[in-house]
């Protein structure tokens, strides 16, 4: 059964940097927002990162918040099929119109949020490789990454 990506992305003309995932997982499609699994490091991964409280806060707060920071986010495919949420698992993916989504912004880095996410946007956007940079995954099947390391090498989303 083919899924569609639920929400909208978070953009705005002022956005310099875009994070991008895979697709969302069963809690963010629940809760219609992203990394909702509270199992999920990306919230406090960003907390760390810019000593603010983007975990506990609402959904509008968090929208808020990453607009201040020029921050956008969205994930790569559109539409799948999906177990779960097994990146491991996705079949038949629609990939995002980057273009249009990019076309009204400043964007000057693309990250993304692991393997599956890097592999799918190189492929189908090689264009933007010299703005890409795979970062490892906040996903909480990713246990080889303690928190502490994985703010670590996302700090470089703050140069």
């Amino acid at each position: 059964m083919i899924i569609k990506h639920q929400f909208e992305p978070v953009i705005d003309n002022t956005s310099e940097i875009l994070i991008l995932g895979s697709f969302p997982s069963v809690k963010s499609r629940e809760n219609e927002f992203y990394y909702m699994n509270k199992q999920n490091r990306f919230w406090k991964v960003l907390s760390s990162l810019y000593g603010i409280d983007l975990e506990n806060c609402s959904r509008d707060q968090k929208i808020l918040k990453l607009k201040e920071l020029k921050i956008a986010l969205y994930d790569v495919i559109e539409e799948c099929e999906i177990t779960g949420s097994q990146d491991s698992s996705i079949r038949n993916a629609k990939i995002i119109d980057l273009e249009e989504l990019i076309k009204k912004t400043n964007i000057q880095k693309i990250y993304l949020n692991g393997n599956k996410a890097y592999n799918l946007f190189i492929k189908h956007f090689p264009m933007y490789s010299k703005i890409a940079c795979k970062l490892p995954s906040t996903s909480p099947a990713n246990a080889v990454y303690t928190l502490e390391k994985l703010v670590e090498e996302w700090n470089i989303i703050k140069q």
